[in-house]
């Protein structure tokens, strides 16, 4: 049974499409207009082993606010149209990634309830590349979670470089993100007390 997603967003803004295949290879084709985004996005395809294509076209003579959300947003959506009723899946993981001095803890509850948690450390450089907001992170992570109705911890204990910071983040929720969503043979139907996620 195929678990894929396609979102399309259009607004005053931007306009986004977002194809997902949530059992791919990490096969990415990514075009936003904002390069250290791409770079993120790409990330997330490669060690979440999702096939992800990208397509935004945004106000980027405003600044990248619009088109990093909006972006965020579809993406959250396809998610949640890929998993669908959420039937055997594994629903919780954590990663941990280096990426040199820097470090990121991700742990993901696939729950129905969108959360956000977010740290990492203060006094980071404002801009990474020539366009990417490093205050942008966590809004990114709160138009995901808002759309794909996820629980999402993430934590930067340590770090000095911003691109490495930010690009830990990205790393570690790709792959709990992966393991949250893989299949497991053992589960049967959602795997919820309740019934349902």
């Amino acid at each position: 049974m195929s678990r894929t997603g396609r979102v399309e967003r259009a607004t005053k803004e931007t306009k986004v499409v977002v194809e997902l295949d949530l059992d791919g290879t990490g096969v990415a084709d990514i075009s936003t207009g904002v390069g250290f985004f791409d770079h993120m996005l790409d990330q997330l395809a490669k060690h979440g082993l999702f096939d992800l294509t990208v397509r935004t076209e945004g106000d980027l003579h405003i600044d990248s606010h619009h088109t990093m959300e909006d972006t965020a947003l579809a993406l959250g959506a396809a998610f949640r149209e890929a998993l669908g009723d959420k039937a055997g899946i594994r629903r919780f993981a954590d990663a941990k990634v280096p990426l040199d001095e820097a470090l990121a803890e991700v742990t993901v509850d696939v729950s129905g309830r969108p959360y956000l948690v977010h740290s990492e450390p203060e006094g980071m450089a404002p801009v990474i590349g020539r366009d990417y907001d490093t205050t942008m992170t966590r809004h990114i992570f709160e138009s995901f979670v808002a759309q794909a109705r996820v629980a999402l911890h993430v934590h930067v204990p340590y770090g000095r470089n911003a691109h490495h910071i930010v690009e830990c983040q990205f790393k570690a929720f790709a792959r709990a993100l992966r393991f949250a969503c893989e299949r497991d043979p053992r589960v049967t139907g959602v795997p919820s007390t309740k019934g349902a996620l």
